[in-house]
């Protein structure tokens, strides 16, 4: 009953159109996209071909052996998981979630649907901004997301022992590997390495492109002592 009313008063009183199609958004809990974008989205259910370290995708059936990209072979985080492809509903509600602080409810059962299979994980740690960044933007997008995880699992997060030390430009989807990883080379730091010493880590970000980031984040966070860390994300990119 309340959600009837919720979706007659989103409709006649705050209409909203899908920011894929311009359809309307019937249901409150879609956030910034129409059920039917949703249903149109490439989500992964586990029956996928995806890369067994980096998540990579590859095709809608699922090889009989785990399969590799090797482009990520260098990477040094242990493996890395997204919800789904960025495109259409994913990436509205990825765009929508770097201006609005709130996870919709789609977004959130598809969250706690999707981090029941991860074992063995003791902390949760977003991708810190930089200080100008935090400050232009007010919020790290990916320590809501880290959030909508730790209500789920009861996994506590860190937001402090992993900093940014340097300010780098925005990471678009377009740009090519070489640049995502120059601008992010020795750009984090543990400030707390005694609190992350041998655990395990979940790192989170909103969407996971080359893996230049998560990997330099891996990197310094095993460095000083932990001993394994995954990354999770709410979209992965297809790069060609």
């Amino acid at each position: 009953m309340l959600k009837a009313l919720q979706n007659s008063l989103l409709s006649l009183i705050f209409p909203q159109d899908c920011s894929v199609c311009s359809g309307p958004v019937d249901e409150a809990a879609d956030g910034v996209a129409c059920s039917e974008c949703w249903h149109a989205t490439t989500l992964f259910t586990g029956g996928e071909m995806l890369c067994a370290k980096c998540g990579a995708y590859f095709g809608q059936t699922a090889a009989p052996r785990p399969v590799y990209c090797h482009k990520c072979d260098d990477h040094a985080f242990d493996r890395a998981v997204a919800l789904g492809v960025y495109e259409k509903a994913l990436a509205a509600s990825v765009i929508e979630l770097k201006t609005s602080p709130r996870v919709p409810t789609r977004l959130d059962r598809l969250i706690a649907a999707r981090v029941q299979g991860l074992a063995d994980l003791e902390l949760l740690m977003p991708i810190p901004l930089s200080k100008q960044r935090a400050v232009e933007r007010g919020f790290n997008q990916a320590e809501v997301v880290s959030r909508a995880i730790s209500r789920s699992t009861g996994i506590p997060v860190d937001a402090s022992s992993l900093a940014r030390k340097t300010h780098t430009p925005i990471h678009r989807i377009g740009m090519d590997e070489k640049a995502r990883e120059l601008t992010v080379k020795n750009a984090f730091e543990v400030v707390r390495p005694k609190l992350i010493k041998n655990k395990n880590i979940l790192l989170v970000d909103d969407v996971f492109t080359s893996g230049a980031t998560a990997s330099h984040c891996a990197k310094v966070l095993k460095k000083s002592g932990a001993a394994r860390v995954e990354v999770f994300t709410l979209a992965r990119a297809v790069m060609h």
